[in-house]
Formats: structure tokens, sequence, C-alpha cells
């Protein structure tokens, strides 16, 4: 399998299907390699624009949705990022991309996958990702304040913990709602308060 041209005809697909993504986001998707992300059972459909299984209930993203969350945090070199559900690792990658592997926290709630994601990023030349298991409502306030934040799972409403975290002026995006979700982006105002905007009905798994 020619693995670099299977990127290069997703990223063609993501453009094609979204005129306005960033080119910076479409690179950072070509940039890293998603099969090795992907359990070896699902490898071949590793670069369709569709979630996969990864195992524990768990699932990676499609590639749309990813470029879609990367381009709405608007993501700079040197912004220091906390993901909440690290998963497979494989959004992780992509933000580190952007912001440098140094600059990103991520909590996840299982051991086994916060583990084999750690591995897995490592090998792949992602190994200053900071990984830790852990309750992601509470986030991960050592490494605090954040200029962004993001979830990759669904919760009820914004953590608290995890807005508290993220500086004046920062972003928080994550799917929001238990049914039918929807994709929320917040700006923390500088007393605390959140300027909110929905960016579609989306489907995530639920946040442990």
């Amino acid at each position: 399998m020619d693995w670099a041209a299977e990127r290069d005809a997703l990223v063609e697909h993501l453009r094609d299907r979204d005129s306005s993504l960033d080119e910076a986001t479409l690179a950072a998707i070509r940039a890293v390699p998603r099969h090795e992300f992907v359990p070896e059972g699902n490898r071949s459909g590793a670069y369709q624009d569709t979630p996969l299984p990864i195992g524990e209930g768990q699932t990676i993203s499609a590639p749309h949705m990813v470029a879609i969350m990367t381009d709405l945090l608007d993501l700079q070199q040197g912004d220091t990022v906390l993901e909440i559900g690290t998963g497979c690792g494989y959004h992780a990658a992509v933000t580190a991309e952007l912001v440098g592997a140094e600059n990103v926290y991520s909590v996840e709630y299982r051991e086994s996958l916060a583990e084999a994601a750690r591995r897995r990023l490592d090998r792949l030349g992602y190994g200053d990702v900071s990984i830790r298991a852990g309750d992601g409502a509470a986030g991960w306030p050592e490494h605090a304040p954040y200029d962004r934040a993001y979830l990759t799972c669904a919760a009820s409403e914004l953590p608290a913990d995890v807005v508290e975290q993220v500086r004046p002026g920062g972003l928080v995006l994550a799917p929001v709602g238990a049914h039918r979700q929807t994709l929320v982006l917040a700006r923390r105002r500088a007393d605390g308060s959140l300027a909110r905007e929905e960016h579609g009905g989306v489907r995530f798994v639920r946040m442990q």
C-alpha cells in the first residue's frame, strides 16, 4: 500500500469537501500517518474519511472532523493545548504538527489506551506530547493556563475545570450534548464568562 499516495488523496478529498480549510491544517493531516494509529485489521481503510474503532469502545475520529476542529481552534506554533480524550493519539499528533509536540498535553481516561498512545507517539516522532491517564473533566491543572483546549468526546456541558484552565482570550472546543450533540466553540472572556458559537451537529463517543 502506498500510504503517502493515500494521504495525498485524503487531503484532496478534504479540500474538495470544504474549500475553507486552512492549508496549514491540510499540511498537518498530510504529515501524520493515520494508518499507524488504526488497528491492523482496519488499516486498509485508514485514509477513508470515516471514524474507525480502536478498541475499548472508542474510535478514531473521521479526518474531516479532525480537520474542522483543528481549523476552528486556529492553532499557532507555540500555543499550549490541552486535549481531553487521547484515544489512539492521532488527533494529538495533528495538533503537535501545528503547535509543537512539547506544547500538547493530553488526558485519557483508560490507562491502557494512554500507555499505547504514549508508545505510538514516541515511535512516530511525537514523543514530547505529554499524556496522563485520569478524569478528563478535571483537565490537567499543573500545566495551565492553556491557549486552547478541546474534547474528542462528548460532554453534557463544557467541563468547568477545563474552561478554568484556559487563559482569558483562549478557546475551548467540544461536542456538547447527549443524544443530539453540537460542536461548540467558546472564547473565554476576561471575566471568566464564555462567548459561544455553535458549529453544527456531530456524533462523538461519550466522555467517561
